[in-house]
């Protein structure tokens, strides 16, 4: 098996990561809204998960001043069991601290008891349920928050555009 490694989404990648959402989730977010996401929305972070330089997971929040919220973690599934996705959460927190984010706030189906022993596991807690959440099944939604970010890295810099 090879190394995983973690490193900040690149425009390059948008293809790829679109054909991770589309394989875990029932209603993915077209590849155009993870190009819109890198070329113009400056609040937008977005890490991936690469295996033999393949993308096999991504993570992404906007940050906006102390506030942070996940938008979409997703792993593919011959990858999951494997600490993928708990690498790029942790990755995810690290980040938004670094870029000064005191929180994140993230939904989670309610029915994804994986995702959300994941996500109490890391320090995030159920705040509120967001009632017919998700458009596909009007499935509830769990709203998690998680306060207890890593301390920033005091060396962290960051390059202006991830548009390469």
């Amino acid at each position: 098996m090879a190394e995983v490694t973690i490193r900040r989404m690149a425009l390059a990648d948008a293809k790829a990561v679109h054909a991770v959402e589309a394989a875990c989730f029932p209603t993915p977010w077209p590849e155009d809204a993870f190009v819109q996401e890198m070329r113009a929305n400056p609040v937008a972070r977005y890490l991936v998960a690469l295996e033999a330089g393949r993308v096999i997971g991504f993570a992404g929040a906007h940050i906006i001043l102390d506030e942070g919220h996940i938008t979409n973690v997703a792993v593919l599934k011959q990858s999951r069991g494997r600490g993928v996705g708990r690498a790029l959460v942790e990755a995810l927190m690290q980040y938004a601290a670094n870029l000064g984010a005191g929180y994140l706030t993230l939904e989670v189906r309610e029915s994804n008891t994986a995702a959300i022993s994941l996500y109490a596991s890391l320090g995030f807690i159920k705040v509120s349920v967001r009632k017919r959440y998700y458009e596909d099944n009007g499935e509830d939604a769990l709203l998690m928050v998680c306060g207890k970010l890593p301390p920033a890295d005091p060396d962290f810099t960051e390059a202006e555009t991830a548009n390469q």
